[in-house]
């Protein structure tokens, strides 16, 4: 890789240039912003305002007798405030963004605007039925497609993210076995080492004991463990496929058998379902409860702690336990199914307050009917493609977790090529920052220690993909070559230096203050 000087002419990689420090703290385009709260502007609003017609009097003790606290910009400087904020963050609509585990993937503008049409997004959860019949419609089309895709006879939609639609899927359960009276011998779920935190969080928050499972040298569930742990005690296993290293469970029929013949449920974790759209239904593999993260799957935006969906579909054995409200369809039209009707006697209430999140639904839908078949299929295609690419490119320089075979949606190595280098995962991480590459994900799963899981995802493109593989090549010779410093103190040409990550988790500082001796409210 090279660098252009001031005359445009190549410089080499390791070539230092003395750069001088800016004046403003700005940088070429990159304007230095400060918080909006440290910027001048406390005495004025945005906006004109005409003059109250009462004098507040008979809010007697109620009237503010501070200044309100809240800085007032105009409109062009509102603006400018977020898009300089924006420019300091990494984003999809950037470049690849190669978190493990996670389908950071590209959102289709189609379907951005297929949830802005009035009809949908401009309607409200209280509204007649009648006026809603289409959104019930898009609801129940939906609900067919990931039935169809999954080979399950129910889906419950409400559900508004993973580990919401894993705490859908063990109320299901629980509820199952308290309708045959086995409930209160059932206590444990089996999780194996690999599992998503959530997995064992959301099993404890429902009540049960976690079980761990082993893992085998090849990163899968070790089935012999498993059938040792297996008992009239189990209420459930919990089961990624493929799992969180990349991999495909190759055991999981008799991972389910055994399961089943116990008396147990298989509840499989579908964050990484996008790797088998289209080419394996979970239904055929025997299971019972899986979520499907429609920000993953199906491309509706995923971070930013909403809103999301978690759809979990269900078994035969499940489903009348699925929670209120589903939509049905009959003479009458669409309608919602709700917990007080005798349709839902066995379902086990409900998990949020309305249907769930309008706007994922017709992004996913919209998703599925512009892919089609076919073009979901190729999803999974070229998402195992794309990773295995990155695997077969890196493996020369980068170790391999589990280097035999093929991986499946993301590829996994660990940091037995860094020993020597005085260098960590981390630091190799926030060297991507420098290059402009969000990093992939450090230190999980936490089977494999130094763990570096990087997942493509199928939306990128081989040149991109070429683009982020030549900067992972040359940050990763650089490494071996010893230059430590291009490490040890990244990143350094982004907004904030390297912070103490340990102490920002565990002394967060959440409400600015002003400095002292500042006039600004606080």
């Amino acid at each position: 890789m090279s660098t252009m000087n001031t005359v445009g002419r190549p410089t080499a990689p390791n070539q230092v240039q003395t750069k001088p420090a800016t004046l403003t703290g700005g940088r070429g385009l990159l304007q230095n912003e400060a918080l909006i709260f440290e910027g001048d502007g406390w005495g004025k609003t945005g906006v004109d305002l005409p003059e109250p017609k009462t004098d507040g009097s008979d809010l007697g003790d109620l009237v503010r007798k501070d200044p309100i606290g809240l800085p007032g910009l105009s409109e062009p400087e509102t603006m400018r405030h977020y898009v300089r904020l924006s420019q300091k963050n990494h984003a999809i609509d950037l470049a690849i963004y190669p978190l493990g585990s996670c389908t950071m993937k590209h959102n289709p503008r189609l379907n951005e605007k297929m949830a802005r049409l009035p009809g949908f997004s401009d309607i409200h959860p209280l509204q007649p039925i009648s006026t809603v019949q289409g959104a019930l419609e898009l609801m129940d089309t939906l609900a067919h497609w990931l039935k169809t895709l999954t080979g399950m006879p129910a889906v419950a939609l409400s559900p508004k993210a993973g580990a919401h639609g894993e705490l859908c899927g063990l109320m299901a359960i629980r509820a199952a076995h308290e309708a045959s009276g086995q409930h209160e011998k059932r206590r444990k779920v089996l999780v194996p080492t690999s599992a998503h935190g959530t997995n064992p969080a959301t099993a404890a928050f429902v009540g049960y004991s976690v079980v761990e499972v082993a893992q085998t040298e090849d990163g899968r569930v070790d089935v012999a463990d498993l059938a040792s742990k297996l008992g009239d005690d189990v209420a459930a296993i919990m089961v990624t496929n493929p799992n969180t290293c990349g991999l495909f469970e190759r055991d999981i029929l008799e991972i389910s058998r055994l399961t089943h013949e116990a008396g147990a449920y298989f509840y499989c974790d579908g964050a990484n379902f996008n790797a088998i759209v289209g080419r394996v239904r979970p239904g055929d593999l025997g299971v019972d409860a899986m979520h499907i993260n429609l920000h993953k799957t199906f491309s509706t935006p995923h971070g930013g702690g909403g809103p999301g969906a978690g759809p979990v579909v269900l078994s035969e054995a499940l489903a009348p336990f699925a929670p209120a409200p589903w939509v049905v369809h009959d003479e009458g039209g669409y309608r919602l199914i709700e917990r007080e009707e005798e349709e839902a006697e066995q379902a086990f209430g409900r998990l949020c307050a309305f249907q769930g999140q309008m706007g994922m639904y017709t992004r996913a839908l919209s998703y599925m009917m512009s892919h089609g078949a076919d073009g979901l299929r190729q999803v999974a295609e070229d998402a195992v493609l794309n990773a295995n690419y990155i695997k077969a490119r890196l493996g020369d320089l980068m170790s391999a977790a589990f280097p035999d075979g093929p991986c499946m949606h993301e590829a996994l190595f660990d940091d037995e090529w860094l020993k020597g280098t005085d260098i960590t995962t981390l630091d190799f991480a926030k060297a991507m920052i420098d290059e402009g590459f969000h990093p992939m994900t450090m230190y999980f799963p936490l089977v494999v220690h130094g763990a570096m899981l990087i997942e493509p995802t199928e939306t990128e493109s081989k040149a991109e993909l070429d683009r982020f593989i030549e900067a992972m090549r040359a940050l990763a010779g650089a490494a071996k070559a010893g230059d430590v410093d291009r490490f040890k103190g990244a990143p350094f040409h982004a907004p904030l230096k390297r912070l103490d990550e340990t102490r920002a988790a565990r002394s967060p500082v959440l409400r600015w203050t002003a400095p002292e001796g500042s006039n600004k409210a606080a």
